[in-house]
């Protein structure tokens, strides 16, 4: 397993210049260098910083975060080019352990299916750290014949005090499995994130670019209002909100630099559409000002937000709603 400094090197680097050492290669020789392509996943249990990850290594936010499990529900798909290289990035559901619903089972096939596709492998885990739940998301790395290059992304280093203590803890990290590279890492921090860029490029295939090179997402604006407002629900609501909480949108209308977004969130219970809709009405109103301050940035146009509340008892434990809601 090659390994990066645990120290993050301040000083510019080729990586932030965006020049991989073949690309620097082929500019000497005159020529252009060959493209780059790949799909790499992103993975690991809930609340370890996938999200925060995907949105640094696009360089623009593309999945919700929040201190809430269980956040990211749908298969995210996140693009960056740099030079002649383009990385697809697949942000998965932290694979689920402890429920047995229809909506977890969905988000588990959802990570099965992403590893059978992929080219490279991001196994997220907290700098320090190795818990069960981190274990059972080890466990369903390809092997054999469908192995894949598994990096071990130890994020929130910034969170370790003393680093001579990661020693011994990569050292029992490379007895469980024959990592590919070491990535120790804060994902906010940006020359850490230049850094993983570098040490993954190689790792795609020679092939041409899937998208175009100023793509950032495969998704739809429609499916990010959607992500927008439930991560506010979530940040908002904390943990008064079970998470089997979802949000539909029912109208997305353009005109010109007019978006008309009209959405419903989905709760289980009558309690819980209380809890949302807040005294006079004021929690809800604050969700949806604050999902329409960043549509507004997100889309570079004005948006008109309306936003309900229904209740639709036992949901996601119902395949019928799970496919009717957009999960895959």
């Amino acid at each position: 397993m090659e390994e990066s400094p645990i120290d993050t090197p301040e000083e510019d680097n080729a990586a932030a210049e965006g020049a991989s050492p073949e690309a620097a290669k082929a500019a000497d020789a005159g020529g252009q260098p060959p493209q780059r392509c790949g799909l790499v996943a992103i993975v690991g249990r809930p609340n370890v910083g996938k999200s925060t990850l995907l949105n640094a290594l696009v360089g623009q936010k593309v999945s919700i975060t929040s201190a809430k499990a269980q956040t990211t529900r749908h298969r995210i798909t996140g693009i960056r080019t740099v030079g002649s290289s383009q990385f697809v990035f697949v942000d998965t559901p932290g694979f689920q352990t402890r429920y047995a619903a229809a909506m977890n089972r969905t988000l588990n096939k959802t990570v099965h299916s992403v590893l059978a596709d992929v080219d490279v492998v991001l196994f997220v885990v907290e700098a320090g750290r190795f818990g069960l739940d981190d274990a059972k998301v080890l466990s369903l790395m390809p092997a054999g014949e469908f192995a894949k290059p598994v990096f071990l992304i130890a994020n929130k280093l910034d969170a370790v005090h003393r680093r001579a203590d990661l020693v011994p803890w990569l050292k029992g990290m490379q007895d469980r499995h024959a990592f590919a590279e070491f990535v120790p890492l804060t994902a906010k921090k940006d020359a850490d994130v230049q850094r993983l860029l570098a040490i993954v490029e190689p790792y795609l295939p020679k092939q041409p670019w899937f998208y175009e090179e100023d793509a950032l997402t495969d998704r739809s604006d429609k499916f990010l209002a959607s992500e927008i407002i439930r991560e506010k629900l979530f940040r908002l609501m904390g943990d008064e909100l079970p998470y089997t909480s979802t949000v539909v949108i029912d109208k997305f209308e353009e005109e010109g630099n007019l978006r008309r977004i009209a959405a419903s969130i989905v709760v289980e219970r009558d309690a819980h559409k209380g809890m949302v809709i807040g005294g006079g009405g004021e929690r809800l109103k604050r969700i949806g000002s604050e999902a329409r301050q960043e549509l507004e940035k997100l889309m570079g146009a004005t948006v008109f937000l309306e936003l309900w509340v229904k209740v639709r008892s036992g949901w996601a434990d119902d395949e019928e709603h799970l496919r009717s809601y957009g999960y895959e």
